[in-house]
């Protein structure tokens, strides 16, 4: 794909969506950092569902400390692997108020050290929280950048590495937003909504459908 249409891709998606976010629910960079470690293999509905109860009760690090294992799995367990996600989360808050004093450092090694945290979370915590231009690939974005050929790769690292290098620098922050709204609810993995979508006719994908 040359730059000239990636450059109309992006700025489609732009004008289409000036203000992309996550749809994770969250008032805090603390209360971000759980909620998507919450959402390994779960829905951003679902995790939603148990964070309007889970963070009223403990909207800081310290307050959910207070709430202990236990407690946090009251609130999230039904959620995928509760069990595991409840102790990270209870770990990261003791690392979080012993060592940064409850607030959320913004750094990658600092966030990556702590427990239940990837570079994937780290990442959409630094993109969405701090406004870092990073890029937190997940399956919607991996299979949204193959198929229109925009940064393809065989792996999630290999996607991540070339849509930091081709993606002009002027849509780099909300880049992530976009393509994984788009592969949400456009570029859909069994059945993609090609009719509906607004960059069909620069997309390079072989197997297009009618809809």
């Amino acid at each position: 794909m040359n730059k000239n249409k990636r450059y109309e891709i992006l700025s489609r998606l732009r004008d289409n969506n000036p203000n992309p976010t996550t749809e994770l629910e969250y008032e805090t960079p603390f209360q971000l950092l759980i909620a998507v470690l919450l959402s390994a293999q779960a829905t951003d509905v679902g995790v939603n569902k148990a964070t309007r109860k889970l963070f009223p009760a403990a909207p800081t690090a310290e307050d959910m400390l207070a709430l202990g294992v236990e407690g946090i799995k009251e609130y999230i367990k039904t959620i995928g692997l509760f069990n595991s996600k409840a102790e990270n989360a209870y770990k990261t808050c003791k690392i979080l108020v012993e060592q940064y004093g409850g607030t959320v450092p913004e750094d990658r090694a600092a966030l990556e050290a702590l427990p239940g945290v990837g570079r994937k979370t780290a990442n959409v915590v630094l993109n969405t929280a701090f406004g870092w231009p990073t890029i937190a690939v997940d399956t919607h974005i991996f299979r949204v950048s193959n198929r229109t050929k925009l940064a393809p790769g065989k792996n999630v690292k290999e996607v991540e590495e070339k849509l930091i290098k081709v993606v002009p620098k002027e849509f780099k922050v909300d880049v992530h937003h976009w393509l994984i709204l788009h592969g949400r609810y456009t570029c859909i993995a069994r059945k993609p909504r090609c009719g509906s979508c607004i960059i069909e006719d620069l997309c390079e994908f072989k197997d297009k459908t009618s809809d």
